[in-house]
């Protein structure tokens, strides 16, 4: 199989910044404007969502990707998958391709010890290597963290999931897979939440790479009706404190679920004030 060359780096600089107002600001995000598509009538499809979280962000530079290759896909899907996807979801396939573009970009940043939030969508936690559901098609931060094991010959690597559901598809992906540790936080209450998470990376050995699967739908005002919008940044700063400490400082997350348009962009604003 041929693998993906090695991204070039994207600098604010040499970045296409596509976004009215958006030069010469020292934070940055990834996005792109075809992120904004209304792909399918799921909620993750929606009109408003990438728009709640980009008004929110107006102080970021925006470091826009190019779709994945088919290759990148078949480092964790099927021949098979990756048809069906093509052939039932033209408008859905193009968006999911351009995902995955995003989750590499935000991997290769992570790498050259830059963390970075990736807005992107379709989310992918829910998409196994030969099957999808769950407003997910192709699973990004999987097939991103898989390409820098390849290509990096990563000693191993951790993906942290704090969506209010689990991450099936990650989990299928990398049950048998010695280098990858998939965690999914659980809790019943917030201090249970943010207490199981730290005890969890407490017992964690030192990674390579830690790649944040970044679901907003357990906060209070959203599906799951737990987690504060401090919660949030509490979380990003747990997650960047054992980076730099037991991570090489090499870090990333993509964007999974959420869906009240009305709190996601201050949930994802408060999570990379903490990661960041």
């Amino acid at each position: 199989m041929a693998f993906r060359k090695t991204i070039k780096m994207i600098t604010p600089d040499s970045a296409k910044l596509t976004l009215k107002g958006r030069k010469n600001m020292s934070k940055q995000v990834i996005f792109h404007e075809g992120y904004y598509l209304e792909y399918t009538s799921d909620p993750a499809a929606k009109t408003g969502r990438m728009e709640a979280i980009m008004d929110e962000l107006t102080d970021f530079s925006v470091i826009t990707p190019s779709p994945a290759t088919i290759e990148d896909v078949l480092l964790v899907h099927s021949e098979e998958h990756l048809v069906r996807v093509q052939n039932d979801y033209d408008q859905v396939y193009k968006c999911a391709l351009l995902a995955v573009g995003g989750a590499l970009l935000a991997a290769d940043y992570a790498y050259n010890q830059q963390p970075i939030f990736a807005a992107i969508r379709p989310p992918g936690h829910h998409a196994s290597p030969d099957g999808y559901w769950g407003f997910c098609y192709f699973n990004n931060v999987a097939i991103a963290v898989r390409y820098y094991c390849i290509q990096k010959q990563l000693r191993n690597a951790l993906i942290v999931d704090f969506d209010l559901h689990f991450g099936d598809g990650s989990n299928n992906t990398f049950r048998n897979d010695p280098l990858v540790t998939y965690y999914a936080a659980e809790g019943t209450t917030p201090n249970d939440f943010i207490a199981n998470l730290i005890d969890f990376l407490a017992q964690m050995s030192e990674v390579d790479f830690l790649a944040v699967s970044a679901g907003f739908d357990r906060h209070e005002a959203d599906w799951g009706g737990l987690l504060s919008t401090n919660d949030y940044r509490s979380i990003g700063s747990i997650l960047k404190t054992y980076s730099e400490d037991h991570g090489k400082n090499r870090r990333f997350a993509c964007l999974e679920g959420g869906y009240n348009h009305s709190v996601l962009g201050k949930n994802v604003r408060a999570f990379i004030d903490g990661f960041y």
